[in-house]
């Protein structure tokens, strides 16, 4: 569960901002000498740099995610042909219009967009499809009920990932801020409450409908995630899922807003997502794996990187390292000789 997390500074990025007018000679220039393909490369480009808005992969996501999305209109649409509680995949016209939405939804991306804009439009689509689905199995009464919660808080993190970076550090996105081949131990760990929670299901279904147990876990879900995109936020531009191993000339020192809480609210944000998962599934043996494997991570991590922050901002570091708390429980950070 290894999280590629930025030290918590701010970039400069005024030399990055284009004035407006000055794009719009440039262009007028360029199209009297070049073909539109290279135009619109150029003010793909230009876009990118600006920092203002969305860029065009952010726009992208952002269509494709609730294309995906709007599954959840289709139980509307075959009403008249399945029998009242049915889902979509409890009869035949449900299954085909089921595949035939997929098929339209990739046709539709396919005439839309081409080689990376389709990569990060699939990927968004295919998370919109998830989180419409997950919000289909919430909603009903079905003993699946909660794991459709749990569908809905996986698919929105990691498509928040994506469009959070989009907007604040466009410089640094790729597919790789979906986060969805983050590790091959982040996979297994997803795959393994997968198992725990179908296996006792299966076995002792009532474990899995103590409903008040899973609305707690939802909670620290709602709780998690909230407060590691509010870090994302306040680091700005400088926030990237990449470790920043060399201090800028441009770095300086992010100690307001989440920052005067914690000196690692996103991590923070994450240990708590982490674990309200499996509280929200009610899986024991994962609740404690996870627990254990993330404090573990997140206590190196830490100590890791806070002898960077050290090194980079001295004294200035150690005096908000004693101020302001870790965040995480029984986590001090690296220690420091008076």
């Amino acid at each position: 569960m290894e999280e590629k997390l930025p030290y918590p500074h701010r970039f400069c990025d005024s030399d990055m901002r284009e004035d407006q007018s000055t794009d719009k000679q440039l262009t007028q220039s360029l199209s009297r000498t070049a073909d539109r393909k290279c135009v619109a490369g150029f003010l793909f480009a230009s876009t990118k740099m600006a920092g203002g808005g969305l860029v065009v992969e952010g726009r992208a996501s952002v269509l494709s995610f609730v294309l995906g999305v709007s599954v959840i209109s289709l139980p509307f649409i075959t009403s008249r042909y399945t029998e009242p509680g049915q889902t979509l995949l409890g009869s035949a016209p449900g299954r085909i219009t089921l595949a035939l939405f997929v098929a339209a939804v990739n046709g539709v991306l396919l005439l839309l967009y081409r080689a990376h804009l389709y990569q990060v439009a699939i990927r968004a689509a295919f998370l919109g499809f998830a989180f419409g689905c997950g919000l289909l199995i919430g909603i009903t009464q079905s003993p699946w009920r909660h794991f459709g919660w749990y569908i809905c808080s996986l698919s929105f993190f990691h498509y928040s990932e994506y469009l959070i970076t989009a907007l604040n550090n466009p410089k640094s996105l790729s597919l790789d801020s979906f986060l969805l081949n983050h590790s091959v131990e982040y996979t297994m760990a997803a795959i393994s409450s997968w198992l725990e929670f179908t296996i006792e299901k299966t076995i002792y279904p009532e474990l899995k409908q103590i409903t008040w147990l899973s609305v707690i876990g939802l909670f620290m879900v709602l709780f998690g995630e909230s407060l590691r995109k509010s870090a994302m936020l306040t680091a700005g531009s400088n926030f990237n899922h990449i470790v920043q191993n060399e201090k800028s000339e441009t770095h300086t020192l992010v100690t307001s807003g989440v920052y005067s809480w914690f000196r690692h609210p996103s991590y923070v944000g994450w240990f708590y997502w982490s674990i309200g998962t499996q509280v929200l599934l009610c899986n024991p043996v994962c609740l404690i794996g996870y627990t254990l494997a993330s404090w573990r991570f997140f206590r190196e991590r830490v100590e890791e990187e806070e002898f960077s922050l050290i090194h980079f901002f001295g004294q200035e570091y150690v005096d908000y390292k004693r101020n302001v708390p870790t965040g995480l429980p029984f986590i001090s950070g690296v220690k420091v000789e008076p």
